[in-house]
């Protein structure tokens, strides 16, 4: 974490297992602290992310621009779900 950062304390729910092997990494000083593990798994994650939004949005460029009504339409039939035009899948929070 970086020092003077701002944070909020919030309650997470996660598997028992998970969490054992969280604090295991912690017991063995790979992690500095639960807290900050889950800081680190975050942050990765949103990173993730727009790393795909990228590499999404040069491949639509590469291939004719975005996905047309039908075609998203078709996509969220084979992969069983839906994304919003935005490119975040539904239940997950938007970048502030």
């Amino acid at each position: 974490m970086v020092v003077g950062m701002a944070t909020r304390k919030v309650t997470v729910t996660i598997d028992e297992s998970d969490l054992a092997r969280v604090r295991a990494l912690v017991e063995a000083g790979a992690a500095p602290s639960v807290s900050g593990f889950v800081q680190q798994a975050v942050g990765t994650a949103l990173d993730d992310l727009a790393g795909w939004d990228a590499v999404l949005a040069v491949g639509l460029a590469a291939t004719g621009g975005d996905l047309t009504d039908e075609e998203r339409r078709w996509a969220d039939a084979v992969l069983g779900g839906s994304v919003p035009r935005g490119g975040v899948p539904r239940g997950s929070v938007p970048a502030a």
